[in-house]
């Protein structure tokens, strides 16, 4: 990725922005507003937004100005995702943001070093590109997609890295989600320090 972004984090290359219901882990059915910055080079091949993955498609945008799209609506709730938006700073958009009002809540992969101002951090870690252990120290969520049958254990690691307080969440990627769902089931319930993510944004078919 070839963009220059400003490393003060006043400009970020942004994809899309949409006011929606959140469909995914601890926070799923909550109304919010989601930031989705372009650029990354995490490559998961069953990535949905694959559109994202190149900065350069994206205009560098102004965080005032998203901070101000955000701001007309009703819910006080942000979701920044991407791409990866750990690449870039996000301190001054998250300051802007909690200081009008809205909670910042962050989805990454972890790749990245922590930067911003987060009331809450999903962690949904890759086995292309590891997460970095100051994300996994702050990380509120752990969101393992589950994509074959080996990503239990896969998610079983990536839980001893976490907090005591990190709450667990085994997710099926989407296209798996009726051969892995099954089996997301029974481990659950054989080991219920975790809990089912489902991607009800898609069943509910809104972005």
């Amino acid at each position: 990725m070839s963009l220059q972004v400003p490393e003060n984090g006043q400009q970020l290359p942004l994809m899309e922005e949409f006011y929606t219901i959140q469909g995914e882990g601890y926070h799923t059915g909550k109304a919010a507003y989601f930031i989705r910055l372009g650029g990354c080079d995490v490559g998961c091949h069953w990535c949905d937004v694959k559109e994202s993955w190149d900065a350069e498609l994206h205009p560098l945008t102004a965080a005032d100005t998203i901070v101000e799209h955000a701001n007309v609506h009703p819910s006080k709730t942000v979701v920044v995702t991407g791409g990866e938006p750990l690449i870039y700073n996000l301190d001054y958009l998250t300051s802007q943001l909690q200081n009008a009002g809205i909670q910042t809540f962050l989805e990454t992969s972890g790749a990245y070093p922590l930067s911003g101002h987060w009331d809450w951090i999903c962690l949904s870690p890759k086995k292309f590109k590891a997460p970095r252990p100051d994300v996994l120290a702050n990380a509120g969520e752990l969101k393992v997609i589950v994509f074959n049958k080996s990503d239990f254990q896969w998610a079983e690691e990536h839980a001893r890295l976490v907090s005591d307080t990190c709450k667990l969440y085994l997710q099926p990627e989407w296209s798996k989600a009726a051969e892995m769902t099954p089996l997301i089931i029974d481990y659950v319930m054989a080991n219920p320090k975790w809990e089912i993510s489902l991607q009800t944004h898609k069943y509910l078919n809104i972005p």
